[in-house]
């Protein structure tokens, strides 16, 4: 079952499960819309992947499958991938 993060790895936005600004790569790494286009250009900065939005899971499956409350936040990540993308 797809893992629903509470927030982006990078900035630390909030992303509730009904968000449409989580995005998400093939392993779940989840960031936030803005983080994405602005400072990743659209490349996962933990496995080079392509980011897709997040699907919603309907209220009555949310109950029943709740969201994860881990976050995930990896700010080092996302200042790598931004300098490295400023450099090329």
């Amino acid at each position: 079952m797809l893992l629903l993060k509470p927030s982006c790895e990078c900035c630390d936005r909030d992303l509730p499960p009904e968000s449409r600004e989580a995005m998400i790569c093939s392993f779940e790494c989840t960031f936030c819309r803005n983080c994405v286009e602005n400072v990743l250009k659209g490349r996962c900065p933990n496995c080079g992947g392509e980011f897709v939005p997040r699907p919603i899971r309907p209220p009555a499956e949310l109950a029943a499958n709740p969201a994860s409350r881990e976050r995930y936040f990896k700010p080092e990540g996302c200042a790598a991938a931004a300098a490295a993308r400023r450099a090329s």
